[in-house]
């Protein structure tokens, strides 16, 4: 983060990659410190989440396939009952637990590498013991901010189902139904991706600016303007990656029949470049905030960044708005 706050602005999708590789090389300790505290068990809980579902569910599967077929009334019935009841209660309570948990570690994995980002373009010394104090104080304000996406995802849903409704009542899988559907189908993807990039955006502004939660949404969904398709493309890709992996995981892990080894081989890989992955994400979306602020020319004093970020000992002080955006630049 050495470039002049002017000139992040002109980071296209390319050098944004090149700006997160850098800083990921240059303070490699600090980030291998926050891997491994926070992002490997992050994709250990992911990947182990993955197998015990399969596993919980392919029993689920083969109790269900013999119900159907036993006699109403037996003894035989009433114990295969009772027996995917209580499997059912186990799995749907073990994807309580892993989503919890899983939300817990990414908000925290999101506050320490956010903080360090902060820290690092402050040219302050970020270490991993003072990173490791101000995440506690930072995850709660990034929960409010989750749960504020939550409901707008939510209420996007409740009106994407209206609109299925209404499209099966009145048109159905008509020649011309089929083509509302389609577009139906692209606008609500885009619509719900927007929604995806806007979260995480407002998820940095939560940890380095005073607003969270529905004001974060709406202060992301103003930065990002002019730098949308940047952010939507890159946050595609990332998916991308991320959806390759679990693909991966699902054939050579889960669904694998060949030897123990070469389970374990591809457990590994896909555990640590899920674990990259993870990591160069949360860089990624801190750098494109950046780059926005940069893109409207709002700069960010250093001085008073650094000095709220040095309040690690007491309560974490968040920026203000008038701290990060000092003065608009004329172009």
């Amino acid at each position: 983060m050495d470039r002049d706050q002017e000139e992040i602005q002109f980071l296209g999708f390319f050098g944004i990659f090149k700006e997160s590789l850098n800083i990921t090389s240059t303070y490699k300790k600090i980030f291998s410190q926050i891997t491994l505290a926070i992002i490997l068990p992050l994709s250990f809980i992911y990947l182990a989440h993955i197998e015990i579902s399969e596993l919980l569910f392919g029993k689920i599967a083969n109790n269900e396939y013999a119900l159907d077929r036993t006699q109403g009334g037996t003894a035989k019935y009433a114990r295969l009952s009772n027996i995917l009841s209580s499997e059912w209660t186990t799995f749907w309570l073990f994807k309580i637990a892993y989503f919890l948990f899983f939300l817990i570690l990414s908000l925290l994995s999101t506050a320490a590498v956010v903080y360090s980002i902060a820290s690092i373009y402050t040219g302050k010394e970020v270490t991993f013991k003072k990173v490791m104090s101000v995440v506690p104080k930072v995850w709660k304000r990034l929960m409010v901010t989750f749960f504020c996406n939550f409901v707008v995802v939510f209420a996007y849903n409740m009106v994407a189902m209206l609109f299925i409704i209404v499209w099966v009542v009145s048109t159905g899988p008509t020649t011309a139904g089929l083509v509302i559907l389609i577009i139906f189908l692209i606008v609500y993807f885009m619509g719900f991706v927007y929604i995806s990039v806007v979260w995480h955006l407002a998820s940095v502004i939560s940890v380095l600016e005073d607003v969270y939660g529905m004001q974060a949404m709406i202060k992301s969904r103003v930065l990002i303007k002019g730098k949308s398709g940047l952010a939507i493309s890159i946050f595609l890709l990332i998916n991308l990656c991320f959806v390759g992996l679990h693909v991966l995981y699902d054939l050579e892990v889960v669904a694998w029949d060949g030897s123990v080894w070469g389970r374990v081989f591809y457990g590994v890989v896909c555990f640590l470049l899920l674990s990259m992955l993870f990591l160069f994400g949360l860089i990624i979306q801190t750098v494109i905030y950046f780059v926005c602020k940069s893109y409207h020319h709002e700069n960010i004093d250093k001085s008073l960044l650094a000095d709220h970020l040095e309040v690690y000992l007491g309560d974490y002080v968040p920026l203000k708005s008038k701290d990060v955006q000092l003065e608009h630049f004329d172009v």
